[in-house]
């Protein structure tokens, strides 16, 4: 089931569309990620699901009914959705427990039934501890938190998220990413999650769509975006990657500089003459082909970075060509100018638009 549907969505600021063109439907309980750069459209695209800004073009529905477009514009407070900033936006003077029954006070909620699902919504959160506690005298995790029982506690049709881990440091982002997929997969509110961390995105979201200019380049699972990517934009982005162009032929690619060819998945729409793929370095290796891996030819390695889980070798085909970033294990160790064989794993490889 559809719950909430963009249908050409297009905002401009003069002749300027930050967003531009731009159809998504999210289904019942769904948690999609906007990703991309900044100044890419996300936020712009969240505040008009919000109804904080007027769209230019186009529509946007919740089951079916018609919130923002050319016959109506549902003002934010009757949208019933919740959204949490990336400051959190809690109230300084009150408790823990008055933030997150704000909410449900100013839909003038019986006094016994806030108590109960303040109750409830502060254990869930594992806030319950700290109720009667400021805003000031809380950490950084224990503030979004807040921010997140807030949100949820009203029960909205569409929770709506712009960058809510930023001001956190990298461990505790990571940490409350998996937070947000828990309460998700408990609740199972229909999310709209905004940011531009990639790692973020991946930990937390069902799809993911890739803005870029404000326009989509490609919505989908993690792990289509990361294997499958679709267009140059999308390889680059989502994770590291090798773009390399070179000759399509009767399904396999061939690599500049180097004398073996690649089998790609389905031949990839025909031949072409310059076609570009992206290839992880984690599907490239330096030594001896087998299983999988297919030999490609000699490279010599020409710079190299220890990264602790893992050495960033970067390599050039002797034969001349590009050179290639290669991931390989931490033992093994090799020198600037070494020569090694090149082997790839094909299923590592995927067609650009």
């Amino acid at each position: 089931m559809t719950k909430l549907e963009l249908n050409h969505v297009t905002k401009r600021y003069g002749a300027t569309a930050v967003v531009d063109d731009l159809s998504l439907q999210l289904r019942q309980g769904e948690l999609v990620t906007l990703l991309g750069p900044s100044g890419c459209g996300k936020t712009t695209t969240l505040r008009m699901v919000a109804g904080f800004i007027e769209l230019s073009e186009g529509s946007i529905a919740v089951e079916g009914r018609e919130i923002s477009g050319a016959k109506r514009t549902v003002p934010p407070e009757h949208r019933g959705m919740s959204m949490i900033f990336q400051s959190y936006a809690i109230w300084p003077n009150m408790t823990v427990a008055e933030n997150v029954g704000f909410g449900l006070a100013v839909r003038k909620a019986p006094a016994d039934e806030l108590k109960r699902r303040v109750g409830e919504m502060l254990d869930v959160v594992k806030l319950g501890h700290l109720a009667q506690r400021y805003p000031a005298e809380l950490s950084g995790g224990q503030q979004q938190r807040v921010a997140l029982a807030r949100a949820m506690v009203v029960r909205p049709e569409v929770l709506l998220l712009d960058e809510p881990l930023s001001n956190l440091d990298a461990n505790l982002r990571e940490e409350m990413a998996g937070e947000i997929r828990r309460l998700h997969d408990e609740f199972r509110f229909t999310t709209v999650y905004v940011t531009h961390d990639q790692a973020e995105a991946m930990t937390i979201s069902d799809r993911i769509a890739v803005l870029n200019l404000g326009k989509l380049e490609q919505i989908d699972t993690p792990w289509n975006l990361y294997n499958r990517p679709r267009t140059p934009f999308v390889a680059g982005f989502i994770g590291q990657t090798n773009l390399v162009s070179g000759e399509l032929r009767g399904g396999r690619f061939q690599l500049p500089g180097l004398a073996g060819a690649v089998p790609v998945a389905g031949g990839a729409g025909g031949d072409q003459a310059h076609a570009q793929v992206s290839i992880r370095p984690q599907s490239l290796s330096l030594g001896a082909a087998g299983g999988s891996l297919l030999a490609l030819g000699q490279v010599a390695v020409v710079a190299r970075t220890y990264l602790g889980e893992y050495w960033d070798y970067l390599v050039r085909p002797t034969g001349g060509g590009a050179p290639l970033k290669v991931h390989a294990a931490p033992g093994h160790v090799l020198e600037v100018g070494h020569e090694s064989l090149l082997s790839i794993d094909p299923s590592g490889v995927a067609v650009l638009a």
